[in-house]
């Protein structure tokens, strides 16, 4: 069974790294462009202060949530376009106001689960989730943008073993993947093993799985939040799992586009 509060702990180590970016940013380095075509340092803040706005209404006024996802969707069917809106606007604001409304959220968001009871499931814009499901959710995600911010700033994010969350957010989405693009899911359960930054090994799946997936859970985490090409990987895959690789996705909505590859890389 997850722990909670260690899940919460590597939610608020995460974000703080981020923080610790962007608080003494210069106004003009949030206009900075980062690998997301047409978004701005300032974009994948507020993205992540929309979204952990919304995760914290799913947690605290269910039925709010459900009542504005119905309010976008009727003004407007392309999800998409209701969450890149978000974005935009929060990109708008000033960057000391847009950086302390994400502290505000994130620190809310972060007492919100903690209260909620076991066995309660969330609404989101895919199937409902428990507490740990959410916080495992924002942690991908706080930690694929803070990739894109330090791409964009320059920095070396240090890699450490709080991204086994995200590689296993990235095996268990492994079917809506296949979902998501209208492909038929592969009927049998594939074996993930990956060489984690302490140099653990991490594994899920059957040891017997005809399907295989191996190599730096980094490349993996990396691949599966859409933050590099698959032929830029040092992951090495069989039977139905290569075609795994090219599509994995570990966040919701629609299909992802992927990053290019990178010219001269080879895996």
């Amino acid at each position: 069974m997850v722990d909670l509060s260690s899940l919460l702990a590597d939610l608020r180590a995460e974000g703080d790294e981020l923080d610790s970016w962007l608080a003494d940013l210069p106004e003009p380095a949030w206009r900075t462009p980062t690998p997301a075509p047409g978004w701005t340092v300032a974009h994948q803040v507020a993205h992540l202060a929309w979204t952990d706005e919304r995760a914290l209404l799913a947690t605290t006024d269910a039925a709010a949530f459900q009542a504005e996802i119905v309010e976008a969707l009727t003004s407007d069917p392309d999800p998409q376009r209701f969450v890149d809106q978000g974005a935009e606007d929060g990109a708008r604001r000033s960057p000391g106001d847009l950086l302390r409304h994400w502290r505000e959220r994130r620190a809310a968001l972060h007492d919100a689960l903690a209260a909620t009871p076991d066995g309660v499931k969330l609404p989101w814009y895919g199937p409902p989730m428990s507490p740990a499901s959410m916080a495992t959710a924002r942690l991908m995600e706080t930690w694929a943008h803070s990739n894109d911010v330090a791409d964009a700033l320059k920095i070396r994010k240090p890699t450490t073993d709080r991204i086994r969350h995200v590689a296993h957010l990235g095996v268990r989405t492994r079917d809506f993947a296949y979902l998501v693009r209208q492909k038929p899911v592969p009927a049998a359960p594939f074996r993930v093993e990956l060489t984690s930054p302490s140099g653990e090994l991490w594994t899920w799946g059957p040891d017997d799985a005809t399907a295989t997936v191996t190599g730096p859970a980094l490349d993996f985490c990396l691949l599966v939040t859409q933050r590099v090409h698959r032929a830029d990987t040092a992951l090495e895959a069989t039977g139905e799992a290569e075609d795994w690789l090219g599509i994995a996705q570990a966040f919701a909505g629609p299909p992802g586009d992927g990053r290019p590859r990178q010219e001269g890389k080879a895996r």
